[in-house]
Formats: C-alpha cells, structure tokens, sequence
C-alpha cells in the first residue's frame, strides 16, 4: 500500500528543481469544476486556479492562469501579451500542443514552454493551487515558483465583478 499519492509528471519536475510544494489528491471524488476541487480540498476558490490556453490572429499561444471562479476576459488578456486579439484554443487542440487533456492542463511541463501570464489575484496569496497535470491531481506552490519553469508575468486579465454582475442583470 502506498502512503503517498501517484507522482505526476509536475510534481517530478518541481522535484527536480527542489521547488517545495504540497500535493492533494482528489481523484476518488466527483469534483469536475475548479470550484468543485476548491470544495473538496477545503480550500478558499480565490486561491485554487485553472491554467487556460489560447491563441492570437498570429498563431502565437499564450497561457493564462486564473481563479477557477473567474472568467478570462480576452481583451485584457490580449493587452497583456500585446496582441490585437486573442482567442480560446479548441479542446480538441489542447492535447496535440501542450501534452495535457482538458481538466488536467499544467502551466508546468507543457511541450514547449509558452508566454504564462497568472492573474494579479495570485500575488496576494503565499501560495497557489493548480492542476498537478492529471485529473484529480493538483499542486500547491508560491506563485513566483512558476517562473522556474515558465515566461511568467502578472496581470489583471479576468472579467471584473462589476461586469460580470450588470450582464446578469
């Protein structure tokens, strides 16, 4: 019997690079939505993030790295990278380029290592929570770790509350 979980390919990395890092599991459950996982692992849904891919005019990639709860707003994200525009990466694209699947996507240990912007939220967290690069798998880590591993920058690139609020309304 094992007393630790499954190691992911992630973890291995951050292992390599003696990054500390915890590690939760929650593959027995049936968590599917960021918000979902941030339930299960007791944790607060502002500090637990998702890792999305999109793609410019230019067929340049970028990663963006955000609150489960948030939404990315792509006209920021855009100016964040100093595009024109930017869109979401088909699911059916994600695996092909990055390695990872839709649910389990990493912004460490992707095929090539793409331009990661991580929301500004993060900085006001010691650390972060993220997919681990397997579903049902997630890694917690200072937010300036990634940089060990990825062109990171911060920028405030989710849909604003206010915003979010009047389009329901």
């Amino acid at each position: 019997m094992k007393d630790s979980i499954e190691k992911t390919n992630v973890m291995r990395l951050l292992d390599q690079k003696k990054i500390p890092y915890r590690s939760y599991c929650y593959a027995d459950t049936a968590a599917v939505s960021g918000a979902e996982v941030a339930a299960v692992l007791g944790q607060d849904p502002a500090q637990v993030f998702k890792t999305l891919v999109t793609v410019s005019g230019k067929s340049q990639y970028y990663v963006f790295v955000i609150p489960v709860e948030q939404e990315l707003d792509l006209k920021k994200a855009a100016r964040a990278v100093g595009e024109k525009s930017i869109a979401m990466l088909r699911a059916k694209e994600l695996l092909p380029l990055t390695g990872y699947i839709h649910g389990g996507c990493s912004p460490i240990g992707m095929k090539k290592a793409f331009r990661t912007v991580v929301d500004a939220s993060a900085q006001g967290f010691e650390t972060i929570i993220f997919s681990a690069g397997k579903i049902g798998y997630q890694v917690e880590l200072a937010p300036a770790a990634l940089s060990h591993f990825v062109r990171l920058s911060f920028a405030d690139v989710t849909v604003s509350q206010e915003k979010e609020d009047a389009a329901w309304n």
